[in-house]
């Protein structure tokens, strides 16, 4: 079944977002500052390429002041941004009884979108 959700998921718009994250890491790859930005947007990518069967988890050393730092600049320079977008494409889908199950993926996307320092992506 996860199989199957992760393939409808990519035809229908999983592989433009993860090919939007993989541009967007690229980018802020390119300069010194913008490297651990692009390592947690390659963490989004991964998660929104293959995200049944995949959840984020939150580490216990989460919570420490480099973390906290690292996500408050990450929501003022645009994770606020693809956070709300997640969201809207969340809910926009769960309107409909088919678009439920991607519609909770996003909202899975949302989550990792507010706040990537500090979360692993691991398989359930």
């Amino acid at each position: 079944m996860r199989f199957l959700g992760n393939l409808i998921w990519l035809v229908f718009g999983g592989i433009i977002i993860a090919i939007e994250y993989l541009i967007g890491s690229l980018i802020l790859m390119v300069t010194i500052i913008g490297i651990p930005f692009g390592i947690q947007t390659l963490k989004m990518a991964a998660l929104a390429l293959w995200p049944f069967g995949r959840d984020t988890r939150v580490h216990v050393r989460a919570s420490g002041c480099l973390y906290i730092i690292m996500n408050v600049i990450w929501l003022l320079t645009g994770g606020l941004w693809i956070a709300a977008t997640h969201a809207i494409f969340g809910f926009l889908l769960c309107i409909t009884i088919i678009g439920i199950p991607f519609g909770l993926q996003h909202f899975k996307l949302t989550a990792i979108a507010l706040s990537p320092f500090g979360r692993d992506i691991v398989s359930v």
